[in-house]
């Protein structure tokens, strides 16, 4: 059996006027990220997990932040079209663990609820998707509440000849 690893990161910076969006939830928090899309940075850096373990290049080029089709996008949506890339490569998920980096909001409440979600968007158990909060002790722009950045690692096995 054929298993690949691929390696995610992504990073956006605090704005004002914009909704927080982490896996797919909407966190309550005064300030949103700054992005084409929802900015969803979580997800975005698991998009990139998967199409580099699937070896099928990265988010910006599939969905591009020069095409007006993908302004202000909901990026589950955007999962939901990066498995289906994964899948027309004969990729199945075997696990997908992530980091994200803030100083602000406390996250770990919200944790149980991105897991369901991103499970059911990626169709796999809520055991496969492991989801972790931690800051950077007040150190960067994480600490100084600039912005949010997250890690996502996927394991992918195939599941037939491509």
């Amino acid at each position: 059996m054929k298993i690949r690893v691929g390696m995610g990161f992504d990073v956006h910076r605090f704005a004002i006027g914009r909704e927080l969006w982490l896996g797919g939830i909407r966190i309550a928090h005064p300030i949103g990220l700054l992005g084409h899309s929802d900015a969803d940075v979580l997800i975005h850096a698991i998009c990139d997990a998967l199409l580099g373990a699937a070896n099928a290049r990265d988010i910006g080029f599939h969905f591009p932040d020069s095409d007006k089709k993908y302004e202000g996008i909901d990026s589950k949506i955007l999962l939901s079209k990066t498995m289906q890339i994964v899948r027309d490569k004969n990729f199945e998920v075997s696990n997908i663990d992530c980091t994200i980096c803030a100083e602000h909001p406390k996250l770990q409440g919200y944790i149980p609820e991105i897991t369901g979600k991103l499970a059911e968007i990626i169709g796999v158990s809520e055991d496969d998707i492991s989801v972790k909060a931690t800051t950077t002790e007040k150190l960067g722009f994480i600490g100084r509440n600039e912005g949010i950045a997250t890690y996502a690692v996927a394991l992918l096995y195939q599941t037939g000849k491509e």
